[in-house]
């Protein structure tokens, strides 16, 4: 495809179908015009999705690119709305995770910037053939990525994601729909403005990415309904907000999971290591999702009193069974654990720890309590390592690694929409081929059934 016939595709030459902008906020006052609202914005959406799949890679990167440099020219604007998001936070009482969730620095402004630049330069995934071949009749199929069409992410207190997702979105021939949440209303609203101007300053159509923020919490109820206007919706935050989703949409929902992620110390591991891995593991950024909850030590290990002391000084509080406070030196004060410790994502500072006598009893343990996103085992056993791999049940296995390189970032996805804990679909860290699904071609030369 030339850059002409992008250009034509892209920005609004064609633009035969003109979709009315939706209805004023101030003007909306029953969930029938919320619905109708929302449904013009989806519409809108369909009609940019359209010229999106048949932008061509080029014409895509440009208009990363140009997201990542309106980025960093509009820092200070994105830093003073998120200002206002943060001190509002504060004076409602919002945790200190949720806090940092919202909070926007300008490393984390260029970080954003960064990831686009990278998204530009991974290979388009549209087009990609899954496989193919030619039948003995002659018929020559395939089966190749496409984009998904509309995307709508329903998310809470994390500014970052409104830009990851718009920038895996469009990368992947798709245009979104953002419900970003009340607690990061003015973050979300410049972040939107910004993304939509840098697309149109490329070619590409602005509402390709849109919000229903301006319609609060019944817009994400009627994007959850939008069935035929919606192609998928992914849910990100807390389990109350994931479970609402997938309890009330009537759109196909990739559910993502909260992460009470475990990390199995077996007697073999060493000290350093353990140390290192479980100070980055659970302290680098405790509310994130890939933040290891529940640390299972087994019984003969001998490097308990070193992980133990390393994390307090780190200022973690430690949440014990019986054995293992019994195990720690009278220096190292923990408390005691309880049931409910075991099923805690605490997103903080604080670190569920349980004692074992077995790999079978710790991998009973995660099966238990796992929310099914991350499990790693520090080892020097390689065939406890290669048990643990097959016999964990979870989105990504760790062996001797920390468990906060369960991102997308990291895995070298560019960024990503969630990390999906279901099976369907997609699974894990979800980049580029996961907003895509499949179209087969099927191409002959006057072939009939027989």
């Amino acid at each position: 495809m030339t850059e002409a016939i992008v250009h034509q595709a892209a920005g609004n030459s064609d633009d035969s179908t003109q979709v009315p902008p939706a209805t004023e906020q101030g003007k909306i006052s029953t969930p029938a015009e919320v619905e109708t609202a929302v449904h013009a914005v989806a519409d809108r959406s369909r009609h940019a999705a359209r010229r999106m799949a048949r932008a061509n890679r080029a014409w895509k990167d440009r208009g990363l690119r140009a997201i990542s440099a309106a980025l960093l020219e509009s820092k200070s604007q994105i830093l003073a709305a998120n200002a206002k998001d943060v001190a509002a936070g504060r004076s409602n009482g919002t945790s200190a995770a949720l806090l940092d969730r919202l909070t926007l620095t300008g490393s984390r402004i260029d970080a954003l910037a960064a990831a686009m630049e990278n998204l530009a330069t991974l290979p388009d995934p549209v087009g990609n053939v899954v496989r193919g071949q030619t039948l003995p009749n002659g018929l020559r199929l395939r089966q190749i990525n496409v984009p998904m069409g509309v995307v709508a992410a329903i998310y809470e207190a994390r500014p970052n994601v409104t830009v990851d997702i718009a920038g895996l979105a469009l990368k992947s021939g798709n245009a979104v729909i953002l419900r970003g949440g009340t607690a990061a209303a003015a973050t979300n609203a410049a972040l939107v403005t910004i993304l939509r101007d840098a697309l149109e300053s490329a070619g590409l159509p602005a509402d390709a990415v849109q919000s229903v923020d301006q319609y609060g919490r019944e817009g994400a109820n009627a994007l959850m309904r939008a069935r035929g206007r919606v192609d998928v919706l992914i849910p990100r935050g807390g389990r109350e907000l994931i479970q609402s989703v997938v309890t009330n949409a009537s759109v196909p929902v990739i559910e993502t999971g909260e992460g009470n992620v475990h990390i199995y110390l077996d007697a073999s591991a060493t000290e350093e290591m353990a140390v290192d891995i479980l100070l980055n593991a659970k302290t680098q950024r405790p509310s994130v999702c890939n933040t290891v909850e529940t640390l299972l030590v087994h019984s003969s290990s001998t490097v308990l009193p070193a992980v133990a002391a390393a994390l307090r000084a780190a200022g973690v509080r430690l949440h014990a069974d019986a054995r293992i406070r019994a195990a720690l030196p009278a220096s190292i004060d923990s408390v005691p654990a309880t049931e409910e410790d075991w099923a805690t994502e605490y997103m903080d500072l604080d670190l569920a720890v349980a004692m074992v006598d077995s790999l079978d009893d710790a991998v009973k343990h995660i099966r238990t309590w796992s929310t099914g996103h991350t499990e790693a085992i520090l080892t020097n056993d390689l065939a406890n390592a290669e048990r643990f791999i097959a016999e964990v049940d979870s989105a990504a296995v760790i062996v001797n690694a920390s468990t906060r390189f369960t991102d997308g970032g990291e895995l070298g996805l560019g960024a990503e929409v969630g990390i999906s804990t279901q099976k369907l679909h997609a699974r894990g860290p979800m980049g580029l081929t996961e907003l895509t699904t499949t179209k087969w071609i099927v191409q002959g030369e006057g072939q009939i059934r027989g």
